[in-house]
């Protein structure tokens, strides 16, 4: 039975992997979970698995999960940077990170350090730090197995094959749910509307990144990293069904792709049963009713896009900057303070006040992270 830990457990992706180890609890043992606040949804999560260790940043003293885990003898850490300790302290076949935004990099790096399998959720991590972590992940002698299912998709086109037989990477993406709106009505967006992505069931962060493509960006910096490739090997294309969700073209001339549902279930299941596969119940492909289309992303309804291409010919830790400020701005559209445009806008901003050529350590990314939060706090 493979010992798996959770860091996010009550987010989207968190959730949903509890789910896949419910089903399949003769394969799998939860021997720890984390949250940042949610005391509520992780006391659940506690009572139904009783992991052995379980981590929460904040929790008020009275809260009966305290008084629960003591009583169970289940070990409880809590305070700041809290999932990080437990990456270190959990004796686990494999971590899951599914801790959205830049504070799942700590977490990334400690699972690294502690020699334990890697299922990797918070693309974050690559997107800071690729220079770090993929040589300590080498180095530790550790798989880090994407879950994404882009990433996931290509992982599993890419097994068997020869590296230099590659010629491009295929990223695919929905294009959201402002794919055909009017460009004129993009100041009228509203959080709402943005968090309605048309295929897939995600959290409220990762949604509105979808509607920007940030999250396309971020796949594209991450599969760099993950793959160890030039983003100019790389193809951006929106696919609206979600069906392939991604492709490897090859120097002969053929492609691999990745067909499925889109239902984040099968490769959080890949990922956790990996090199193996196990039974799923999730829906099956209707292949006489399937009518799949791509095209080239519009720069002009995507931006980031464009940027994130200048940003990665320029170097240094302007992608860093991007990542880290996006945080921030996401949960500024979400509270109504600024327009759905005015997301660009500010990241262009940040990034300009924040860049430099030097690719940062983990320490100049943390201080980057604390500068940036003071700026947008003081706006």
């Amino acid at each position: 039975m493979k010992k798996v830990c959770v860091l996010g457990s009550t987010g989207s992706i968190g959730l949903q992997t509890l789910s896949v180890l419910k089903e399949n609890d003769k394969l799998f043992s939860l021997v720890g979970i984390s949250c940042h606040s949610n005391a509520d949804a992780i006391y659940k999560q506690v009572k139904e698995f009783k992991p052995k260790f379980v981590a929460i940043n904040i929790i008020e003293k009275n809260h009966p999960l305290n008084h629960f885990c003591t009583k169970n003898n289940i070990i409880l850490i809590s305070g700041e940077n809290s999932s990080s300790t437990l990456a270190l302290k959990v004796k686990a076949d494999l971590v899951l990170n599914a801790i959205v935004g830049t504070s799942g990099l700590e977490p990334t790096i400690n699972i690294i350090k502690s020699g334990t399998d890697l299922a990797l959720s918070n693309k974050e991590s690559l997107v800071l730090a690729g220079h770090i972590i993929m040589p300590l992940a080498k180095k530790n002698n550790v798989n880090i197995i994407p879950v994404d299912s882009e990433h996931s998709a290509i992982y599993q086109c890419m097994i068997g094959e020869k590296k230099d037989t590659i010629e491009k990477i295929v990223l695919t993406g929905s294009g959201g749910p402002f794919l055909t709106r009017e460009l004129s009505t993009f100041n009228s967006i509203l959080p709402e509307e943005a968090l309605k992505h048309p295929n897939w069931d995600m959290g409220r962060k990762i949604s509105i990144d979808s509607a920007t493509m940030m999250n396309k960006a971020l796949e594209l910096i991450e599969a760099i990293w993950l793959f160890n490739t030039t983003f100019d090997k790389i193809d951006i294309v929106i696919h609206p069904q979600s069906i392939v969700h991604s492709m490897v073209y090859f120097k002969d001339g053929s492609y691999k792709a990745h067909l499925g549902v889109p239902d984040m279930r099968v490769p959080i299941l890949y990922a956790l049963t990996f090199p193996n596969r196990s039974s799923n119940n999730v829906e099956r492909l209707n292949f006489e009713s399937l009518n799949l289309t791509f095209e080239k992303p519009d720069y002009k309804r995507y931006p980031i896009l464009s940027l994130t291409e200048k940003l990665l010919m320029a170097g240094g830790n302007r992608v860093a900057v991007m990542s880290i400020a996006n945080d921030y701005i996401v949960q500024q559209f979400l509270e109504r303070k600024i327009t759905f445009k005015e997301i660009f806008t500010k990241l262009v901003e940040t990034v300009k006040k924040f860049e430099n050529d030097k690719l940062p350590s983990v320490k100049e990314l943390n201080t980057l992270d604390e500068n940036i939060r003071l700026y947008f706090e003081s706006k």
